[in-house]
């Protein structure tokens, strides 16, 4: 049985049988060619990123991704809109966390 899933972008649907489960973040990207599974919300970054991240102004993008030809992974793609800044580690942005310092 997979853990339960802390993210706000994953969406479920049981109202009256229904049996809908999406992430919407991967949803929004067009240019995903491979299908979303509800197992990918237990190895994703996201939720991680979104708690400890030092950035206020991020903006996320996602797309599954195979990993050594054998596992698929979700990839993050990380902006901070505030100072348009491509952030390599989401973790961190430079600016935010000058912008912070006393």
């Amino acid at each position: 049985m997979s853990k339960p899933v802390d993210c706000r972008y994953y969406y479920a649907d049981y109202h009256r049988g229904r049996d809908f489960e999406t992430c919407r973040l991967l949803e929004r990207n067009r240019e995903n060619r491979r299908p979303w599974r509800r197992s990918l919300c237990d190895s994703c970054p996201v939720p991680g990123i979104l708690r400890h991240t030092t950035c206020r102004h991020l903006a996320l993008e996602a797309s599954v991704e195979r990993k050594w030809g054998l596992f698929d992974r979700v990839m993050v793609y990380a902006v901070c809109t505030e100072h348009l800044i491509e952030l390599k580690n989401p973790l961190r942005c430079p600016a935010c966390e000058a912008e912070q310092e006393p």
